[in-house]
C-alpha cells in the first residue's frame, strides 16, 4: 500500500467523518453498559460557529470520545437555542430590507416568516460542528421550540403558576428600548461610560431660594414628583413643609425627607423619578406619589412628559441641558465616568420602566440549587467560580420572565376582557375555567397573553426535556427509560458568564422537576481572547472564522491549536500559531508513521540496543498514561494534552525510534528484526488511542494503514490503553542516558566536529557494564562506553547527578575555554548550592514544609556539593 508523502486532513475529515456516521459510532441507546452523558450548551439557532464554540465543544467532543473508548455508553446529545431576542431581531431586519413591518404583519405571519427562516438557516452551526468532527449523536438533535419542548416548558409554567411560584404584577424592570422587551438582570450588562453629571437648580415655591440636584439624566425631569433630602441634613432643615417647582414643566412636587439619601453625597438633594428609578419607585410607594412615565417603550419623549414630546432620549438630554443653562438653571456641569447598563442583546441603553410582568419567586427554589453546589453534590471546575455562585445565590431576585416578542413560547394565560386571568394551555381550557369562576364573559372576548417567555426559561429545561419530553407532566416516577438512564448527566462545558443564566437555572429546575441534579461536574472554560487580550469579536475583526482555520490547518490542528493553552477557568490567548504547532503535530506523526512503515524485516537478531529502547518505552507509555489519566480525571485538558504532545513527539519520535531505527551501511538501510517492528507497531496503536480524542481525523487515517481491518475496528472505538506495572529505577537510568546523549552531541556542535565522527565515554566509576550503555553508543555515536576509577586528563568532563563522565578530544580540546566553562559552571552551582542552603537554614520553611518537601531539598544540596567537587578536580587536573 503506498503512503502519501504529505498528510491531506481535507481528505481524511471528508473520508471518516461520513464512515463513522455510517456505522453508527456517535449513536447511542440504553444498553447494560454505564452511561456517559453530555447535552450541548445549545448554539443560538440564529449563530454561526466563532472562536468560542470551537473551544467548548472542542473539550465536550475530546471528554465524550475518551468515555467511548473507555467502554462507556457515550452520549453527546446536539441541539439548538430558539433564542428569542436574537432570532427576533435577525427575522425583522431580513423583513425590513424586503420593505415588510414587523408592525404589518399578524403575529401568525411573523412566526411563519421566523420558522421558514429558521428553516433555512438554523442548522448551520451544526453542520459546522460536524467539519471540526463534533460525534454528536445527530439522531438526538433537539431545538428548544420544537413542539415537544414548548409544551414541556408551558406544563413548568403551569405547574410553578399553581404552586403560587410564578405571579404576574407591575414592577420596575430592566426595558430594552430597541428590542422593545424587559429583560432579566442577568442579561444587562453594566458598563463604565462618560457621562455629565449636571447639576439643576429647583425653584423652592413662594420664595426666591433654589435647591441644587445632581443628576445623568436631566431627560426624566419631566416624570420628577418630588426632591428628597435626608432628614438630618442641618441644610435643608429649614425647608421642612415646602414645596419645588420642577423645571421645564413648572410642576409643584413636596420636598421629603428620607434616610434613603446620603447627605454626603452630590448636593444631598435627590430628584424622585417614580417611573425611572428603581430607588424613587421605592420612595414613590412610600410617600404615595405620582409616577410620570417619560419615556414611550422605543425610547423617545412621552405624551405625559409635557414637553419635549417625541424626541429621542439623547437628543433631549443635550437639548434640555441646554435650554437649561440659558434660564439659568444649571448651577455647574462634570464630566464623570459611571456604570451604564445595556441590553446583552442588542446593545441599546436601558431604561428602567414600570411595567405589568410575569415573574418566578426565586428566594425558596433557589435554595437546593445553591446546597448542590456548596455541599460538592454539583462540582464547579475550577472551584474559585464557588464563591462567585454563592454571592449570586444568596442575592437573588425575582426572575422576570415575561418579554415582550413574538418569536418563543407564548405564556399559557388567558384573560376574559372583565379583569380575571386563568393559566391553562389552550383557549378551550380557559373557556370552561372561566365558567367554572362564574364569569359573565365572552368568548370572543377571551385571550391569550400577548408576552412570551425568557429563552432562559425554556433552557433551564434542557437536560430533562431532551430525553423525556412530558417528564414536566408526569413526574420522575413516570419517567421514560431514556431519562431513567442518561440522567443526570455527567459533565457540563460551558462559560462562566452563564453561570447564573443558565448553570444555577438548570440546577433549579433538576431539584424543582426531579429532586435529582441535572449534572455532577461543570467545567468552566475561560473566553477566547487574542494575542492582545483583547475579546475576540466582529467589531474589533480579531476572530477568524474557526471553518477557515479548519480549511488551512486541518481540524486536527485547530482542535489541538486550541487547547494547547487553555487552562479551565483562565481566557485563552489565541495566537493562528498555535494551530500552525497543531499542524506541525499532525505532520510529525503523519512522518513518524512513514518511518516505520518504511522499515523493511528479516531474519536479523534484535540488538541490546534495540531491546533496551523496547523496555524503556514500554515503562515511559504506562508512566505517562497514569499521568494523562490523573489530569483527564482532574479536568486539566490542557495538561493532559501537552503530556500526550510530549509522548509522542519527545519520547516516542525523538528517542525510542531513534534507538530502534536500522543503521545504514553504505547509503542503504538495513533490516530491522521482527519483534522490534512489532513492538512499535503496538506502541503506535497504543499512541493513536491516546491521540484520537484530541485527533481523531489523523488516527483513523493511520490505524486503517497500519493494516487491513473490519468495519467496526476504528480507533474511534478501540479500547483505552490500560497501565502496567512502571519501573521507576530504569525510567530514572534512561534520563541519565538521554542527559549524556544530549551533552555529547552539544560537544559536537561546540567543537564543530561532524555528527558521524566517533567519540568515546568514559565514565568515572568502578562499574562493568550498564543497562542503556549500547542504547548510549548507538544515539550519541560512540566508538566505546568505558569505565575508569580515575579522572581522564585533558578530556572533556562533565557531571550528571553526582556521576563524572569524560569525552576524551585529543587535539579537539582548547584547555583555556574548557577552564572558562568549568569555572562558569562551578559559580553557578555555588550559587545553586547557597540558595538551598538559605532555605533550609530557614526555620519556619523546615518547621512548616512537608518532609518529602525537605527530602528534595536535601537531596538538591547533596547533589549540588557532589558536583562542585567534581568540577573542582577537574579543574585541578587542567
Amino acid at each position: 500500500m503506498e503512503i502519501a508523502k504529505t498528510y491531506n486532513p481535507g481528505e481524511a475529515e471528508s473520508k471518516w467523518y461520513p464512515y463513522w456516521i455510517k456505522h453508527q459510532f456517535f449513536k447511542s441507546v440504553p444498553d447494560h453498559r454505564t452511561p456517559y452523558t453530555i447535552v450541548i450548551p445549545p448554539p443560538n439557532v440564529t449563530g454561526m460557529l466563532h472562536m468560542g464554540h470551537m473551544l467548548n465543544n472542542t473539550i465536550q467532543d475530546v471528554l465524550i470520545r475518551r468515555a467511548r473508548m473507555l467502554g462507556f455508553n457515550a452520549c453527546w446529545v446536539p441541539g439548538t437555542d430558539h433564542a428569542s431576542i436574537a432570532t427576533e431581531t435577525k427575522v425583522v431586519n431580513l423583513l425590513a430590507e424586503q420593505g415588510i413591518k414587523k408592525t404589518d404583519l399578524s403575529r401568525e405571519e411573523f412566526l411563519k416568516y421566523a420558522f421558514d427562516w429558521k428553516e433555512k438557516y438554523g442548522g448551520i452551526i451544526l453542520e459546522q460542528l460536524k467539519k471540526l468532527g463534533a460525534s454528536c449523536d445527530w439522531d438526538r438533535t433537539r431545538f428548544t421550540m420544537e413542539p415537544a419542548l414548548t409544551d414541556s416548558v408551558l406544563d413548568a409554567f403551569i405547574h410553578l403558576h399553581n404552586k403560587g411560584q410564578i405571579y404576574r404584577g407591575v414592577r420596575m424592570v430592566n426595558w430594552d428600548p430597541q428590542g422593545l422587551t424587559a429583560l432579566s438582570d442577568e442579561e444587562v450588562v453594566h458598563k463604565e461610560t462618560n457621562s455629565k453629571l449636571v447639576y439643576v437648580k429647583y425653584k423652592i415655591e413662594g420664595t426666591s431660594e433654589f435647591i441644587t440636584v445632581a443628576t445623568t439624566r436631566p431627560e426624566t425631569i419631566m416624570g420628577d414628583t418630588a426632591v428628597c433630602v435626608n432628614p438630618n441634613d442641618e441644610r435643608y432643615l429649614k425647608l421642612k413643609g415646602k414645596n419645588v417647582i420642577v423645571p421645564v414643566v413648572n410642576r409643584i412636587v413636596p420636598l421629603i425627607f428620607d434616610d434613603y439619601v446620603d447627605a454626603s453625597f452630590g448636593t444631598g438633594a435627590l430628584k424622585v423619578t417614580p417611573a425611572h428609578d428603581i430607588n424613587d419607585f421605592n420612595l414613590g410607594q412610600k410617600y404615595n406619589l405620582p409616577t410620570i412615565d417619560a419615556l414611550t417603550p422605543d425610547g423617545k419623549i412621552s405624551e405625559a412628559a409635557g414637553a419635549y414630546v417625541g424626541m429621542d432620549r439623547f437628543a433631549c438630554r443635550k437639548q434640555i441641558i441646554k435650554d437649561l443653562e440659558e434660564q439659568g438653571l444649571v448651577e455647574k456641569v462634570e464630566e464623570i465616568k459611571n456604570k451604564v447598563g445595556y441590553s446583552e442583546r442588542t446593545n441599546a441603553v436601558i431604561e428602567p420602566k414600570l411595567s405589568m410582568q410575569w415573574f418566578l419567586k426565586m428566594d425558596q427554589i433557589s435554595k437546593p440549587a445553591l446546597d448542590a453546589v456548596l455541599s460538592g453534590d454539583v462540582k464547579l471546575i475550577p472551584e474559585k467560580y464557588i464563591n462567585t455562585y454563592k454571592h449570586w445565590m444568596e442575592n437573588v431576585h425575582d426572575w422576570c420572565i415575561s418579554r415582550q416578542l413574538w418569536w418563543g413560547q407564548r405564556i399559557p394565560a388567558w384573560y376574559d376582557g372583565q379583569g380575571n386571568t386563568v393559566v391553562c394551555k389552550t383557549k378551550e381550557e380557559a373557556v370552561e375555567k372561566f365558567k367554572n369562576q362564574g364569569s359573565k364573559f365572552k368568548i370572543e372576548d377571551v385571550k391569550q397573553d400577548e408576552d412570551v417567555l425568557d429563552t432562559w426559561f425554556s433552557s433551564w429545561l434542557w437536560p430533562l426535556t431532551v430525553f423525556d419530553p412530558d417528564i414536566i407532566k408526569h413526574g420522575w416516577d413516570k419517567a421514560n427509560a431514556d431519562l431513567k438512564y442518561y440522567y443526570p448527566t455527567n459533565d457540563l462545558v460551558t462559560g462562566p458568564d452563564i453561570l447564573f443564566f443558565w448553570i444555577a437555572r438548570m440546577i433549579i429546575a433538576g431539584k424543582e422537576f426531579t429532586n435529582i441534579k441535572p449534572f455532577t461536574n461543570v467545567y468552566l472554560t475561560g473566553i477566547v481572547r487574542d494575542k492582545l487580550g483583547r475579546k475576540m469579536s466582529k467589531q474589533l475583526g480579531n476572530s477568524p472564522d474557526p471553518i477557515d482555520l479548519v480549511a488551512k490547518y486541518g481540524a486536527d490542528g485547530v482542535r489541538v491549536g486550541m487547547l494547547l493553552s487553555s487552562p479551565a477557568g483562565n481566557d485563552l490567548l489565541f495566537d493562528e500559531k498555535d494551530c500552525e504547532q497543531g499542524r506541525n503535530f499532525a505532520n510529525k506523526v503523519w512522518n513518524a508513521f512513514r518511518l516505520i512503515k518504511g522499515f523493511e524485516t528479516g531474519n536479523v537478531k534484535q540488538s541490546t540496543a534495540q531491546a533496551a529502547a523496547i523496555s524503556w518505552f514500554e515503562n515511559k507509555l504506562s508512566e505517562q498514561l497514569e499521568i494523562i489519566n490523573d489530569h483527564f480525571s482532574k479536568y486539566r485538558m490542557s495538561d493532559a494534552l501537552m503530556a500526550t504532545y510530549k509522548l509522542v513527539w519527545d519520547d516516542f519520535c525523538a528517542w525510542y525510534l531513534e534507538a530502534i531505527k536500522p543503521d545504514f551501511v553504505d547509503g542503504k538501510a538495513q533490516p530491522i528484526d521482527q519483534a522490534t517492528y512489532n513492538s512499535t507497531i503496538h506502541y503506535l496503536e497504543q499512541l493513536l488511542k491516546i491521540m484520537q480524542p484530541w485527533m481523531p481525523f489523523i488516527t483513523e487515517e493511520i490505524w486503517h494503514l497500519i493494516k487491513e481491518r473490519s468495519d467496526k475496528d476504528c480507533v474511534i472505538v478501540a479500547e483505552w490503553p490500560k497501565q502496567s506495572a512502571v519501573d521507576s529505577k530504569q525510567l530514572a537510568e534512561f534520563e541519565v542516558a538521554k542527559e549524556l546523549v544530549t551533552t555529547v552531541r552539544n560537544v559536537r556542535a561546540q567543537k564543530q566536529m561532524s555528527p558521524k565522527e566517533k567519540l568515546e565515554i568514559v565514565e568515572r566509576s568502578s562499574a562493568e557494564r550498564a543497562y542503556f550503555d549500547d542504547l548510549i553508543i548507538k544515539l550519541a555515536n560512540l566508538s566505546a562506553f568505558k569505565y575508569s576509577k580515575d579522572k581522564v586528563e585533558g578530556a572533556y568532563g562533565f557531571t550528571i547527578k553526582t556521576t563524572e563522565f569524560f569525552i576524551p578530544l585529543a587535539n579537539n580540546i582548547n584547555i583555556e575555554e574548557e577552564k572558562e566553562r568549568l569555572k562558569k559552571e562551578l559559580e553557578y552551582n555555588k550559587g545553586f548550592l547557597k540558595s538551598v542552603q538559605v532555605k533550609l537554614a530557614n526555620e519556619k520553611f523546615v518547621a512548616n514544609a512537608k518532609p518529602e518537601v525537605i527530602a528534595v531539598e536535601r537531596k538538591k544540596e547533596s547533589d549540588a556539593l557532589s558536583k562542585i567537587k567534581a568540577i573542582e578536580e577537574q579543574l585541578a587536573v587542567l
